[in-house]
This record gives C-alpha cells, structure tokens and sequence, in this order.
C-alpha cells in the first residue's frame, strides 16, 4: 500500500487492514518454508505494507496525545 492510501483510511480500517496483512505475512511465510513460493518479494512488500500501517498508526496516536 502506498503511503497516500493509508492516510484515507480510518483508525479502524487502519486497524482491520493491518490484521489482514499480518494473517497474509503468517501464510506467506509459512507457505515459503514449506515448499518455494513463486514471488518471495511478496513476504518484502507484506512486511513493509506493515511497517508503513503501524508508523501511521503511531502517528495518529502521538497527534491525539499532544
């Protein structure tokens, strides 16, 4: 996901979205250990789609307190 179209999303849709790309990380992950995927890039993107997701997270967080 692309910065942009995180900061659209709601706080419970930043919260639901971020569920669903840590349920795909577990699968692809596991799938990957299991026998070879055919894109192992899509583990790189999932973990940064989540990094990206939990910083706006923390940022909404850090404006509400100040």
């Amino acid at each position: 996901m692309k910065r942009e179209s995180i900061k659209e999303l709601s706080q419970s849709e930043l919260i639901d979205k971020l569920a669903e790309e840590q349920h795909q990380l577990s699968k692809l992950v596991f799938n990957h250990t299991v026998s070879s995927i055919e894109n192992p890039m899509l583990i790189r993107h999932t973990r940064r789609s989540i990094a990206r997701l939990k910083t706006e997270l923390t940022e909404r967080d850090n404006k509400a307190t100040a």
